[in-house]
């Protein structure tokens, strides 16, 4: 998180002078704030029992639809931009994205209930899990395709580890299918529900056709140049050009800045960075002592790991523009807490479990401690 200093504090720096009245350490400092309560989130988290954590999952998890209803029914402006994805926290004045924590107590949730022996062959078994998900992603789909896609294939991958059959699998696939098709057509008959699709359709479009509007590709565009500009060891620490025209430059598209201010170096050392993360992320699941644990781990690490993805994949034009952080390194409150709150959880269980080992360990030592005179 600290490397993610240098380049919001230069991705922000046009920002700076476009709404911060010229000072430039205003977006720093916010980053910071944001940094500090993540810190302050992760450690409380990790020093929970994941298995509370796992029980607290059965309130939060209606307390985060909750939240996503009061989102979307807020109206569809705030400060002349759209709030059907964000609540300003009343106290801090920072705006929250509500799908984020949404996701993550969603995902929780589900390892859990997988958690528990069950016969997961017939498919009315699966009614409890795919009502929360189905229930979850249908306040988040009309404000955030991405989102919902993503929180679809993290559950999706849950449900195929925790073992349930593949004609089930295949099912849910045909019924998530025929849902967001039965979304789309109902919006294009009405379109006062939701003015997302057009966004939508105009994304993809841009993505797989020649003949584009430059308008619509104006920031993959300016992404690609920026990366192509950056060349094997970059330009330098704050000489980005694309910073001061890419929209989103300290957020959506700061692995193009990146990449242009240290070069293919810069961003190969990100990407194995990363890499790194989440081969211990997969280690920490395998060696956990219990298939809650295991689940645990890969439900939060999910988020993580695909989100990187799909933002590295944006940035580099592999995929239509999603409006997808990058965990640790892009600007956002939302993102940084939640990537916060989901490592927490990673290292609970693997404190937990390792707490648990030493205990064993020093009781057998205690047990097979021969008798002696001083210890009779």
């Amino acid at each position: 998180m600290v490397i993610s200093f240098l380049p919001i504090y230069s991705a922000s720096s046009s920002l700076a002078y476009k709404f911060g009245g010229g000072n430039t350490f205003k977006f720093l400092t916010k980053h910071l704030i944001h940094l500090v309560l993540g810190g302050v989130l992760m450690y409380a988290v990790h020093r929970l029992n994941y298995r509370i954590i796992g029980k607290l999952s059965v309130a939060i998890l209606p307390f985060a639809i909750l939240m996503l209803i009061v989102t979307l029914a807020q109206g569809t402006e705030m400060g002349g931009a759209n709030a059907s994805r964000w609540v300003r926290i009343p106290v801090l004045g920072f705006t929250f994205q509500t799908s984020s924590f949404a996701s993550l107590a969603l995902l929780v949730w589900l390892a859990r209930w997988f958690s528990k022996p069950r016969d997961l062959e017939p498919f009315k078994n699966l009614y409890w899990p795919l009502g929360a998900i189905a229930i979850t992603l249908i306040f988040i789909l009309p404000a955030d395709f991405s989102t919902t896609a993503i929180i679809f294939l993290m559950a999706f991958t849950l449900m195929f580890v925790a073992g349930a059959p593949l004609k089930n699998l295949v099912k849910i696939m045909g019924i998530a299918v025929a849902g967001l098709t039965l979304f789309i057509l109902i919006v294009l008959a009405f379109p006062n529900i939701s003015n997302r699709v057009s966004t939508w359709e105009a994304r993809i479009v841009n993505f797989v056709s020649d003949d584009v509007d430059d308008d619509a590709s104006y920031q993959t565009d300016l992404a690609k140049m920026a990366i192509a500009e950056g060349q094997v060891f970059g330009k330098g620490p704050g000489k980005s050009v694309q910073k001061n025209f890419l929209p989103q430059s300290n957020s959506d598209f700061v692995f193009a800045i990146i990449t242009e201010e240290y070069g293919l170096f810069g961003a190969s050392a990100i990407i194995l960075i990363y890499a790194a993360l989440f081969r211990r992320m997969v280690r920490i699941a395998r060696k956990a002592h219990t298939k809650f644990g295991t689940l645990l781990v890969l439900a939060a690490a999910s988020g993580i790991i695909l989100q990187t993805l799909v933002n590295m994949s944006v940035a580099t034009n592999l995929m239509p523009v999603t409006g997808q952080t990058l965990p640790f390194l892009s600007a956002g409150s939302s993102s940084i807490w939640m990537t916060c709150i989901a490592l927490g959880i990673i290292l609970s269980v693997s404190h937990t479990d390792v707490e648990r080992i030493v205990g064993e360990n020093a009781q057998e030592l205690e047990e097979n401690q021969p008798i002696t005179p001083l210890n009779a």
